[in-house]
């Protein structure tokens, strides 16, 4: 077996069991639930208690358990062609320089990490129509200006 038919047989079971991803989530509990559904979805890797009780829920063998506990290889081909995962890639195309910008300005030259990261889905109700909320937090991570001798700057940190 490997971790796209573990996928699938995961999803299968949710199907037969009429689960929604918050049942499963409660059930299995220990982290957000968007790294749960990942993990369960082949992105993320469980920690070995999560990884047991999802073995235990879905009935999983003793390989497919260790398999949710290995770190998988993530990601998907680009561009994405599920419509609303090409949103988020639209999303990134459209705003992306903007927030590099605005990022850089009020920290210096870095990135966001997204290994140090949290992020969170909500619901808003709207009367023209409910809202998708998301919140994403990630450590500030400054390039190294290696080399850098005398009075120059080590790291990329905002200059005052």
């Amino acid at each position: 077996m490997n971790r796209g038919q573990l996928v699938e047989k995961i999803l299968d079971i949710k199907r037969e069991k009429g689960w929604t991803w918050k049942h499963i989530t409660e059930e299995i509990g220990g982290m957000s639930p968007i790294l749960v559904v990942g993990a369960l979805l082949g992105q993320m890797k469980l920690p070995k208690s999560l990884a047991e009780k999802a073995a235990s829920l879905f009935g999983l063998s003793e390989v497919e358990k260790r398999m949710l506990n290995e770190v998988p290889a993530r990601g998907a081909p680009m561009p994405p062609t599920d419509p609303l995962l090409y949103r988020f890639y639209e999303l990134v195309m459209v705003n992306g320089p903007a927030l590099k910008a605005l990022i850089e300005e009020e920290f210096g030259d870095g990135i966001m990490s997204a290994i140090d990261f949290d992020l969170a889905i909500e619901r808003l109700p709207d009367p023209k129509g409910d809202r998708v909320k998301l919140t994403m937090s990630g450590k500030f991570l400054p390039y190294k200006y290696y080399g850098a001798i005398g009075n120059a700057q080590t790291y990329g940190y905002k200059e005052e």
